[in-house]
């Protein structure tokens, strides 16, 4: 992309701390900053421990601590969460985890308009988007709105060392999803292609290092880092068909949020990639490959991650409901989405075979 090209770009006010300890040395000194003095700490199971610790840090500032985070974010998960943030009298929340439970920080934050903190442990990226996501009904709602993105976000590198190795490798291939759609996004702009070029490339080449290495803490930051740069390109960008496919399969048919991202990205960039050269060519760079598709499909191989959607638990008559939610609403992707065509993706994935 030239700077002759027509494009936006808009900033959002977020703060980012990022050093080692942070988690626990910096979160309080982000509380006061913000001028919070009653934080309600949220986490899911996976991730008690660390919220424990930083509850600690937080002292008298802590409100509580609410471990019932789950993926996905299911309404009546954030409809209880809203009750407890108002019965503690918080006036902020801090996330600490993934997704989930970032996820759930800004449902609160969509219902009360409270502050958020987001100390993640994965590479989701998440903290870096205004995006929400709900699921009821079996069906998951996203939308957008900067109520939900975070005033501070604290990278820890040694927050991720327990971050399980195939936790790690999925977590790390939902990142690369959201550049390679922020490269071919109807709204992407120079500066998302640069982030979104080093962030694959930081990624890449840090996933290997800690499927070999998982307690490399130099690997750790570096992956932290790309997630950083990944998350920022999706809050600044539209979602096209990969995400689309990954929200109806892990809000209608429950699949694991990162699993299903590392088994479907392969197929739909595969799809979509005759009408994004240029996004095709950024990632190639990125990659050291000349066939991009075939590169995600074959590092995911490499590093163990799930091969297909059959494995994760997706039934095969679950394909044509899922192909028709997926259709069934106008969004923006590089090439024209038909019920066929996107049923010809989630067979590829739900088999696992080699994209074409």
């Amino acid at each position: 992309m030239t700077v002759s090209d027509d494009f936006s770009y808009e900033t959002r006010p977020v703060r980012v701390v990022f050093r080692p300890g942070a988690s626990v040395t910096a979160t309080p000194d982000e509380a006061d900053r913000l001028g919070l003095r009653r934080l309600l700490v949220l986490c899911g199971s996976r991730g008690e421990t660390a919220a424990r610790s930083v509850a600690d840090a937080l002292g008298d500032a802590c409100a509580g601590l609410y471990a019932e985070a789950r993926m996905h974010v299911p309404v009546e998960i954030a409809d209880h969460a809203v009750e407890v943030v108002r019965a503690a009298g918080a006036d902020g929340c801090v996330a600490v985890g993934g997704g989930s439970a970032i996820g759930l920080g800004k449902a609160i934050a969509l219902r009360t308009g409270l502050p958020l903190i987001a100390v993640p442990s994965t590479y989701s990226g998440s903290e870096m988007t205004p995006v929400w996501g709900l699921t009821e009904h079996g069906i998951k709602r996203t939308g957008r709105d900067p109520v939900v993105q975070p005033r501070s976000v604290v990278y820890d590198p040694e927050l991720t060392l327990s971050l399980p190795v195939p936790l790690t490798v999925t977590s790390g291939m939902n990142a690369l999803a959201h550049v390679a759609e922020a490269l071919y996004a109807p709204d992407t702009s120079p500066l998302v292609s640069l982030m979104a070029e080093e962030g694959a490339r930081a990624m890449a080449e840090a996933l290997p290092r800690l499927a070999a290495e998982p307690e490399d803490l130099q690997a750790r930051s570096r992956a932290l880092y790309a997630a950083w740069l990944c998350g920022a390109c999706l809050g600044s960008t539209t979602m096209g068909l990969h995400h689309k496919l990954c929200h109806v399969l892990g809000g209608t048919f429950g699949l694991p949020h990162a699993d299903t991202h590392a088994v479907v990205l392969p197929h739909a960039l595969a799809y979509n990639a005759s009408a994004a050269p240029g996004a095709m060519t950024a990632l190639g760079r990125a990659l050291g490959a000349e066939d991009v598709p075939r590169a995600l499909w074959e590092l995911a191989a490499r590093l163990g991650a799930p091969r297909s959607l059959a494995e994760l638990g997706l039934g095969e008559g679950d394909l044509a409901d899922a192909a028709a939610q997926v259709t069934g609403q106008p969004y923006r992707n590089p090439r024209r989405l038909t019920t066929e065509g996107v049923l010809g993706v989630l067979r590829a994935a739900y088999e696992g075979r080699e994209p074409e």
